[in-house]
């Protein structure tokens, strides 16, 4: 889930985007795991059964990442999803946290369908998601057929994300965790591939969902502190890689904290109580220096459009009519960008 630095983020770092053609010819780096757990806990039938083909597989990421991968491209957006790779072991509490949640959740689920309780049978069914290796790989395979790129990390994706925004690979990092700015990313836009009116947990109240573009630097200035104290200061809230963070301390206390000793090391001087099972100069290291991996250019391709029909219309019983009109849409708007360049193909 990542560190909830929600309340510390100021105002004027943030810029609301009210047409996604705003980012038009921007490369954006997407976390691949947090755009599919979105399009899993969005794209859902009324009793919160995800979308699945007669074999019964879950098709709800598939879905989400082809339809809004499209309305991207036809924005003028360049994107290219980066996947997880293999976690660092500090993360493995958190994982185990995670799991232990889903199984739980799996439980509530039984027992709202025993009762035919819709309105928990949505809330559980959302909780219980989960992305299987299979359901990975089935991504890719549908980015590559569409001909957009994506990147396997060595480790964490968000971190690979935000060392090409850092190289210039990439113009912006995306994904609703705030971790990609303790990772270095100069640029987050958060709500990309969930904008739109969505549904409060446990209300029959819709919100609107706009895209939001977070300026690292401007961040650090309004709250006069470095990225490494920024780090800092969510390592006392909890991160991925010490879930609880200091008893009682959030944001606003663990920014005090840190303003006020000007480091971690004094700051948990003042906190006699406070006890981590790892030491906190681990975690700070995989911010400051997590695995990742050099990027040659990347290359954006016309769609194959028979690729793409058989795996979501024959392997995936995806509407014929639907995946057709929507793959000309796709063509139409690769074409647009790659005549004007020229090309049958562009490179980042």
């Amino acid at each position: 889930m990542g560190v909830d630095l929600k309340e510390l983020i100021p105002e004027k770092a943030i810029k609301y985007i009210s047409d996604l053609r705003e980012l038009s010819g921007k490369v954006i780096a997407i976390d691949a795991y947090n755009a599919l757990y979105q399009f899993l806990s969005a794209i859902r039938q009324q009793d919160g059964t995800p979308l699945m083909d007669s074999k019964g597989r879950v098709t709800s990421h598939l879905s989400g990442l082809f339809y809004r991968t499209i309305n991207l491209v036809e924005a003028g957006i360049k994107p290219v999803y980066v996947f997880d790779g293999k976690p660092p072991e500090l993360k493995s509490a958190e994982i185990a946290r995670r799991s232990i949640a889903k199984q739980k959740a799996e439980e509530r689920l039984r027992v709202a369908r025993e009762r035919g309780d819709e309105e928990e049978m949505r809330k559980y069914a959302q909780a219980a998601s989960r992305l299987t290796n299979e359901m990975v790989e089935a991504s890719k395979k549908l980015l590559e057929y569409m001909g957009i790129p994506w990147i396997q990390a060595p480790s964490e994706g968000e971190a690979q994300a935000a060392y090409m925004v850092i190289k210039g690979v990439a113009w912006a990092s995306a994904s609703q965790d705030y971790d990609s700015l303790l990772f270095g990313s100069l640029r987050l836009v958060r709500n990309l591939t969930i904008s739109g009116k969505r549904k409060l947990p446990g209300r029959d109240l819709y919100v609107e969902l706009k895209p939001e573009l977070l300026d690292l630097n401007t961040i650090l200035k309004a709250l006069e502190v470095t990225r490494e104290q920024l780090i800092e200061i969510a390592i006392l809230i909890g991160t991925d890689y010490n879930p609880d963070g200091v008893e009682g301390i959030g944001p606003k206390k663990a920014y005090t904290l840190i303003k006020s000793y000007g480091g971690l090391e004094k700051a948990l001087k003042a906190l006699p109580g406070a006890r981590f099972p790892t030491d906190p100069k681990e975690i700070k290291n995989i911010f400051l220096n997590p695995p990742v991996a050099d990027i040659p250019r990347l290359e954006w391709r016309a769609p194959d459009r028979e690729k793409v029909i058989e795996i979501l219309v024959e392997e995936y019983e995806f509407s014929r009519d639907r995946v057709e009109n929507n793959l000309e849409r796709l063509l139409k708007a690769f074409s647009k960008t790659a005549s004007a360049r020229g090309l049958d193909r562009w490179f980042g």
